[in-house]
């Protein structure tokens, strides 16, 4: 399990385990919390082809599918 702290969501780098449409690295570029302060999905941009996609954020915990930073 990725250790993630949901403050220090925005602006972290991610990369897929496994490409879809050759998209390999992602950026997380917003981030949206409910009125309790708590984040309810983030926005993923992937690096080369600049497509944004919206995730619940836990998915990232998810080592089967996801790893922290660019590797």
């Amino acid at each position: 399990m990725n250790p993630i702290h949901p403050s220090k969501l925005r602006q972290s780098k991610w990369t897929a385990v496994i490409p879809k449409n050759k998209e390999k690295h992602f950026l997380v570029t917003a981030v949206e919390y409910d009125e309790d302060g708590k984040v309810i999905d983030c926005v993923l941009e992937a690096i080369m082809s600049k497509q944004e996609y919206t995730i619940d954020w836990r998915e990232l915990k998810n080592t089967e599918q996801w790893k922290q930073g660019w590797v």
